[in-house]
């Protein structure tokens, strides 16, 4: 198949998936192009069968905002055109769904098809595809896709309570390459940085957005440092790393937290790391949750959206209602001063995702969509 792929080209979990699911299919004789409108974090374009295609935007001073989804649109016709593409795979409903579709309407004067696939991540359903100036829009965007998937069940349920689409939605959770995100030794950066053997390592990745509630991460971090010899790594950027560098400041822990930013080799830290911690006020899967489960690594966090349906509570991790950093402390001081807990913690975490979430399988069913969408056009 020659297949388009559009994303957001950030360090979020959308963009990532996108990246990983198009080397996979590449790395299976499949020819990915992707068109975005700058290079994605994780793509490798020196893979064979991986081609990347960028969206310009023309500024001109008519216009105070620039319209992306337009010249988004013209780039995959004359990518979808010129390639000879099957079908355009697009992640995130907003704008990429509505840019496919106009990209294919298009097309229909050069008498060439093009089979639209949207999966659908989290925001664009959850927060922005909710506002009243975008839900009509979501909702089409849904409707004139030839198949649609969500992340998690939990996403798959607000995409119907919300939007209410003549659509059946599959239900393909996001998966992990066990052989990438494995255990393994502290990597010299981290013995680097914790200084001592004996010092626990607490880690947390994000974008750093209010919804990822960075702050209660230093909060549990300071709890757990009274009673424990710990440090904390933060990997990634975005608005409240300011606001957490203070409260690490405020607390005077900047001596055992570090802030690595965006950094690309989070595969060589987190095999390092004891306990992850993912407080976050929504989440409609938990990717980064699923990486550190495979390397190994138990996750703390909030009771919300799809993470449930990746942390198992007592299990693999610990969950608990959302604000309650108390309860997060008190989990993590347990399990860190209980080492053969810990041990068993680890194992049944790497083993439930590399079983549930492994990359073979959920390819597999992506191909099974991609197959049914062609086989209808």
């Amino acid at each position: 198949m020659k297949i388009g792929v559009t994303c957001y080209p950030t360090f979020g979990g959308s963009g990532v998936v996108a990246t990983e699911l198009g080397h996979e299919l590449a790395a299976r004789g499949h020819d990915i192009h992707f068109i975005t409108y700058a290079l994605p974090a994780r793509l490798n374009v020196f893979l064979d069968r991986v081609s990347y295609h960028e969206v310009t935007v023309p500024a001109y001073p008519l216009f105070q905002y620039a319209p992306y989804d337009l010249a988004l649109a013209t780039r995959m016709r004359d990518v979808a055109l010129h390639e000879d593409l099957d079908l355009i795979h697009v992640h995130y409903a907003l704008p990429h769904a509505i840019s496919a579709h106009l990209a294919r309407e298009m097309l229909a004067g050069e008498k060439k098809k093009l089979g639209v696939v949207t999966t659908l991540h989290g925001t664009d359903i959850t927060i922005v595809g909710q506002d009243r100036s975008y839900l009509p829009v979501t909702r089409f965007g849904i409707e004139r896709s030839d198949a649609v998937t969500a992340v998690s069940r939990y996403l798959a349920q607000v995409t119907v309570d919300v939007f209410t689409p003549d659509k059946e939605i599959d239900i393909i959770p996001n998966f992990v390459d066990g052989e990438t995100w494995k255990p393994g030794p502290r990597c010299p950066l981290v013995s680097r940085l914790a200084t001592s053997d004996a010092r626990k390592i607490l880690v947390h990745v994000s974008n750093f957005r209010p919804v990822k509630r960075v702050l209660d991460v230093v909060e549990v971090f300071a709890r757990v440092a009274r009673e424990l010899d710990v440090c904390l790594l933060m990997i990634g950027d975005g608005p409240d790393r300011p606001a957490a560098e203070e409260l690490i400041r405020d607390k005077g822990l900047e001596d055992r937290a570090f802030f690595l930013g965006n950094t690309p080799a989070v595969q060589a830290v987190m095999p390092s790391t004891d306990l992850y911690l993912l407080p976050s006020n929504a989440e409609s899967f938990g990717l980064s949750a699923l990486e550190a489960h495979a390397c190994g690594v138990p996750v703390l966090g909030y009771a919300v959206g799809g993470l449930p349906e990746v942390v198992v509570d007592g299990e693999t991790g610990f969950l608990r209602e959302v604000g309650d950093v108390d309860g997060l402390a008190e989990a993590a001081i347990a399990l860190l001063g209980d080492e053969p807990r810990h041990r068993e913690m680890s194992r049944a975490a790497r083993e439930r995702a590399v079983a549930h979430f492994g990359v073979e399988t959920m390819v597999r069913r992506y191909l099974a969509v991609y197959d049914r969408v062609l086989a209808a056009l």
